[in-house]
């Protein structure tokens, strides 16, 4: 293949997996039609936000068989698993809607729900992981399309319903119902891995970036296996027994493996400021590192954070207005759902964007740790909760859903490059669905004490439905539980920069000793 058309090839892949990034982040519209589902449906706050956390549970308890399926099968099977999961989710949805009280059950609904959870879940791990692959040396950049594509699919799918169905939640439905799953399987076709075997100019990492690593990678092969730092669940190649010609790259290779990419002799520090010893760890083997608990109760600290939000700012709007100004009609109600929708998408998309490229920024050119983006969404949420607990006006609420948006957003932007450079490559999207576990917790905890909360403080009106009407005291309780779960996420980020340090430290430490 030519360089060219290489690059060409790489590039519209990036494209098709932001595409298809764009039909995986729906369930963060959830709050755009639960109030009015629930409303139709008779259902209380509780039994919504188990609806919305079975999306949840389906999107992150799902990550682990997709990853692998992704890993050892190729994106575009995962990508094809989850167009037909869309489907089958949304649509049943949709007749639940136009059918009314009792034509559905709770459960049956919480399965379909489930499934859209592992439809976006399965079309976003081969979106994500062709971005890894295709661009190994500037993988926080090439995740970040399809990463903020992800965040923006809210706000896409609200804009297209809001003009072509005005006021029409049962349109809407159908529309998340077809839209996503037509999306995806247009872009399948384009969703390639390169074969980087044939493209020798995409190659070399600076002789001045990759010395030390490179001097790492020498003393990593010399220690013993009893080691610690050779105790991996893949043994690093040895580039001088490496024929680069005999290794196969098809759609399941991984970047370590991808001969063409880099050199023999620089297969091994293709990562880019890559501090962990742990190379190329996957599966169960991840639990024995403290990098994994480290990753994975920040990331449950956090997005059990922005869950609640995501998920509930629907009935913070319904709150704050009908105790606010008792005379704004539904309609009037249903707009500011959808305005703050908009917000928690757009935030998203700019935080993830912004999150991803500027990671590779702070590490590149200011030497710094990818760390201090998720330190920064931690603070960022703590201010979100702050601003929850304290505002009763709901022309304020932008606050809220921007700030908790843009947290989210900055903290999903470097996430995954954060597991890819603790790990590796190798079994990234495994890896990922494990991460995607700490979720399953914290979002069902938060979500469900929200729930309980609210209808604490909610009444059944005359026509069936439940309805609160205090305002901010609602719901204030349950932000106090997130506050302080920011703020732990704060801890945690400091702990990983530190962490990261000492490891650096060590390195160095032993690299002079085995040049003494």
């Amino acid at each position: 293949m030519s360089e060219k058309l290489h690059r060409k090839t790489r590039i519209v892949s990036v494209f098709a997996a932001t595409a298809i990034s764009l039909a995986c982040g729906t369930n963060y519209a959830y709050s755009a039609w639960a109030p009015q589902f629930a409303e139709k449906l008779q259902l209380s706050a509780t039994q919504s936000n188990i609806i919305g956390t079975a999306a949840n549970l389906g999107m992150y308890a799902s990550g682990i068989p997709i990853g692998m399926i992704t890993d050892t099968k190729g994106p575009r099977l995962s990508a094809l698993i989850g167009m037909v999961a869309l489907a089958v989710g949304y649509f049943p949805i949709h007749t639940a809607f136009e059918r009314g009280p009792g034509s559905m059950n709770i459960a049956l609904i919480s399965l379909c729900s489930f499934m859209t959870g592992i439809g976006s879940c399965a079309a976003f791990s081969g979106a994500l992981k062709t971005a890894t692959l295709n661009w190994p040396l500037h993988r926080g950049t090439a995740t970040a399309f399809p990463l903020a594509a992800f965040g923006l699919s809210a706000l896409f799918y609200t804009l297209i319903a809001d003009v072509a169905f005005p006021d029409d939640t049962s349109g809407y439905l159908l529309l998340l119902s077809l839209g996503t799953s037509l999306l995806v399987l247009v872009s399948i076709p384009f969703l390639h891995v390169v074969d980087h075997q044939s493209h020798t100019k995409y190659t070399a990492v600076p002789a001045t970036e990759g010395r030390t690593r490179r001097d790492w990678n020498v003393l990593h092969r010399t220690k013993s296996n009893g080691s610690k730092y050779s105790s991996t669940s893949i043994s690093p190649a040895e580039p001088a027994n490496i024929d680069s010609r005999d290794i196969d790259t098809d759609e399941s290779s991984s970047l370590m493996s991808a001969p063409g990419d880099l050199s023999p002799e620089n297969e091994a520090i293709s990562q880019e400021d890559h501090h962990s010893p742990w190379l190329d760890v996957t599966g169960l083997a991840l639990v024995k590192h403290i990098e994994f608990w480290q990753l994975f109760i920040l990331m449950g600290l956090l997005t059990g954070v922005g869950l609640m939000t995501i998920n509930n700012i629907g009935h913070d709007v319904q709150a704050l207005w009908s105790h606010y100004d008792d005379t704004v009609d539904k309609n009037f109600v249903e707009h500011r759902q959808l305005m703050h929708v908009s917000i928690i998408s757009f935030m998203s998309f700019f935080g993830r964007l912004s999150s991803g490229v500027g990671s590779d920024v702070i590490v590149k050119k200011l030497h710094m740790s990818r760390f201090w983006c998720a330190a920064a969404s931690s603070t960022i949420f703590l201010v979100a909760q702050i601003c929850a607990i304290r505002i009763e006006n709901p022309n304020h609420l932008w606050a809220v859903s921007g700030l908790s948006g843009l947290a989210y957003g900055v903290l999903f932007g470097v996430f995954p490059t954060l597991v890819a450079d603790a790990f590796g490559p190798r079994g990234f999207a495994t890896n990922w669905g494990f991460m995607t576990m700490a979720p399953v917790v914290s979002g069902n905890i938060y979500n469900l004490c929200y729930g309980a909360i609210f209808d604490a403080h909610s009444e059944r009106q005359p026509s069936g439905e439940r309805a609160c009407s205090e305002g901010l005291a609602c719901y204030r309780s349950a932000y106090w539980i997130t506050l302080v779960s920011s703020f732990f996420g704060i801890l945690a980020c400091l702990w990983g920069i530190r962490h990261e340090h000492v490891l650096k430290r060590r390195k160095e430490a032993e690299l002079e000793a085995h040049h003494a």
